[in-house]
């Protein structure tokens, strides 16, 4: 499936616990600034006992993800910030473009993840025209690159290196998280399980475990939240 995705970009498109905190205190912890990886993969902002757990299933190339970042992602932080709440993002790659883009978007620290996607979705235009814009002399020599140098190369050329280097991101890092071909697995696992869910585009939103099959946005999401 990565070779696929990537031909089809090519030809176009034990620690110590906790001491425990008084109901006060969780009270007025600002949980937008606690984000982990779960096992699924995903990346989640929040209270990981939230009442309310909320998945998005993403696309980077997909433009309805996109204006939900800009529309909904600051409105659904702030439910996301009292704790009862918790946001988490998975990838449903669609594309070989998606997929680069997905694969240095993860080489981020959590703390700075979900702010380097929220720039990645502003620019989609910008990052996805340069690659359509892309000599075919220079396709030509994407076509021999193993699926990894491919990603490499998209990354660089779309300017995602660059976003992400303002994410925290240095060269260094860049180069070792986009030589990694677990990371790159990952993704694909990532989207066999999503579509094994019920996945069918994206975005889908899932909430306490069940897709909300009418949602796409911010309009039909807040009323399934309750109150902040």
């Amino acid at each position: 499936m990565i070779r696929r995705l990537a031909a089809a970009l090519i030809l176009g498109v034990a620690a110590l616990a906790a001491p425990a905190v008084p109901a006060a205190a969780q009270a007025q912890r600002d949980w937008t600034q606690v984000v982990s990886q779960t096992p699924e993969g995903g990346f989640r902002m929040g209270n990981p006992d939230a009442p309310i757990k909320v998945v998005e299933f993403m696309s980077m190339t997909c433009p309805h993800c996109a204006a939900f970042s800009a529309e909904g992602g600051p409105r659904l932080a702030t439910y996301v910030r009292s704790g009862r709440v918790s946001w988490e993002y998975r990838n449903f790659v669609l594309n070989g473009l998606d997929l680069a883009a997905a694969l240095v978007s993860r080489c981020a620290a959590p703390q700075n993840y979900f702010a380097l996607n929220s720039e990645i979705f502003a620019r989609q235009q910008e990052w996805m025209n340069r690659m359509q814009e892309i000599p075919a002399e220079q396709r030509q020599q994407m076509e021999g690159l193993s699926p990894l140098e491919t990603m490499q190369r998209v990354v660089s050329v779309a300017g995602l290196e660059a976003i992400a280097a303002r994410h925290g991101v240095n060269a260094a890092q860049a180069r070792t998280c986009l030589s990694n071909q677990a990371g790159l697995d990952r993704l694909v696992q990532m989207q066999q399980s999503g579509a094994n869910f019920g996945v069918q585009g994206t975005p889908t939103f899932a909430i306490n475990g069940r897709i909300a099959g009418t949602v796409r946005d911010w309009a039909t999401l807040e009323p399934l939240l309750g109150g902040r």
